[in-house]
């Protein structure tokens, strides 16, 4: 432990000089993540669908769950938005799998001085604007230490609660009874719990990190929870071009909790429309 507080110290003292001079300037940054998450293929479909089309899924929820961000942020405010890239040719003339894509986060906006975080959020066509406090976590400071390219980082862990509507835990229906069926489905939405592995670095004198993630004494450059990993693999630190923090203003106005009720609702009847039982769907006999 006295090691461990004499390293920060350390690391601290020697960025000290450095802080000062960035204290008066308008100190900003760009820092480059990469999020990859690990997710159960879901069964649409059951044996219904062939080899090829399940390659096809297969393919498309692997772009799903490895995506590229951009956070930019100062002092106060940062952005967090998706890298653009030009979309890949689609070989089903753009008619395939779509699923739980439209459920990805859009730019999300954080204020630490304003405790508010805005969200430009599409959600199968409809467009909405999350506004709501800022998700707080309490950080558990750990004695374990490692470096991310020339920065020294610390680790720190916190618990969460993980929505039923976060696009990681959607599950297809599966083969079986539908008891079963019914089972499996409502355990992906009810909420739950998981541990947060966060690693920051005070070099860098923001509370800011990707995501929701935030609240640290250094930005966040890698963060786990559950089966997504999040990892920062560049920092552009006061460059010569501003970097611009746009807060996201078109949308339908709501809270988190209303937008997590619109979503769970809206899963719901996916998972009915999956599985034969909704409107028209036919239903088990």
């Amino acid at each position: 432990m006295k090691l461990q507080l004499l390293k920060l110290f350390l690391v601290c003292l020697c960025t000290s000089f450095s802080f000062s001079a960035l204290a008066q300037a308008d100190f900003q940054g760009k820092a480059y993540y990469e999020s990859k998450t690990t997710a159960e293929m879901p069964d649409f479909g059951g044996r219904q669908i062939s080899d090829e089309q399940k390659k096809r899924i297969e393919e498309r929820m692997k772009s799903l769950f490895e995506k590229s961000y951009i956070l930019s942020f100062n002092r106060s405010e940062s952005i967090y938005k998706e890298e653009e890239k030009l979309a890949a040719p689609s070989s089903s003339g753009g008619r395939g799998f779509r699923g739980p894509g439209d459920l990805s986060a859009g730019p999300k906006y954080k204020n630490i001085k304003t405790n508010q975080v805005i969200v430009d959020q599409e959600f199968f066509g409809k467009q909405f604007l999350i506004k709501d406090s800022l998700p707080k976590l309490v950080w558990k400071m750990e004695n374990e230490t490692k470096q991310i390219g020339q920065y020294t980082c610390f680790k720190a862990t916190a618990v969460k609660m993980v929505s039923g509507t976060d696009i990681t835990s959607f599950r297809g229906p599966r083969r079986g009874g539908e008891d079963e069926d019914k089972s499996k489905e409502e355990e992906t939405v009810e909420p739950r719990e998981v541990t947060v592995t966060a690693w920051y670095t005070p070099q860098i004198p923001v509370n800011q990190g990707p995501d929701d993630y935030w609240g640290l004494p250094g930005l966040i450059l890698e963060v786990s929870a559950d089966k997504t990993t999040i990892l920062c693999s560049k920092i552009v630190l006061n460059a010569k071009d501003d970097t611009e923090i746009k807060i996201p203003t078109k949308g339908k106005v709501v809270t988190q909790e209303e937008y997590t009720e619109i979503a769970t609702k809206k899963m719901a009847e996916l998972r009915e429309s999956f599985s034969g039982r909704g409107p028209g769907g036919g239903g088990r006999r």
